[in-house]
Formats: C-alpha cells, structure tokens, sequence
C-alpha cells in the first residue's frame, strides 16, 4: 500500500502531482501524471481539458532539484476522477528526489517527507 511513510520506495510514474513551488516561475501550478522519471527529472503529462471532454495533452519535463512537488496518493479507481476532496497530499523537496528511480527504490530507513 501507497502511504507517505512508504513513498521513498515506491515508484512516481503512474502518481499525480502538482509542481507546488519552483525556481522556474513558469513551472509552478503544473500538474499530471507522471509517465517518465530520469535521475533528475520528472516528465509530467498534462491533459486539457472542455466540458469534460479529452482535448489533447502535453508534455512537461520538471527538473527534480529546483522543485517542491506535491504528490496525490489515492485509490486507482479515483485516478481518473476529477474529485479530490479527500485525496492525501505528500509535500516532497524536489532535491530529495535526485537520484535514479531504481537506487532510490531501493533506499530503506527513515522516510524523508515533509
């Protein structure tokens, strides 16, 4: 199970997220889901869209250290639903997140989340 304790060993591509603060003030308010993750970025996939209806997407690459992202856990029913109103929220400092997915799923100790 996905919780804020166990997110350091989990895998991001596949979580929603919001870029909550940045460096790089066009970055902040960009949210989707995560499809790729490198050492030291997040490639996010936006969709847009109009009355409900799919109008496309985009592609946005986030570089990990200049960022502080919040990520959504929620169930996978609840993925493709617009209603968060009780989603948990994970504050996490982008820096902590500079490393290649598979070292840092294979970390163990104290979680590092805000």
């Amino acid at each position: 199970m996905l919780t804020a304790e166990t997110l350091p060993r989990h895998e991001l591509v596949g979580l929603h997220v919001r870029v909550a603060d940045s460096s790089d003030p066009t970055l902040v308010g960009c949210e989707g889901e995560v499809v790729s993750e490198t050492t030291n970025t997040l490639v996010l996939e936006s969709v847009a869209r109009t009355s409900g209806q799919r109008q496309g997407s985009r592609s946005v690459r986030v570089p990990k250290a200049v960022a502080t992202f919040e990520f959504r856990l929620d169930d996978v029913e609840r993925r493709s639903t617009t209603d968060d109103s009780d989603a948990e929220y994970v504050v996490v400092d982008g820096e902590r997140l500079v490393a290649r997915p598979a070292r840092r799923t294979e970390r163990t100790g104290d979680s590092r989340w805000q």
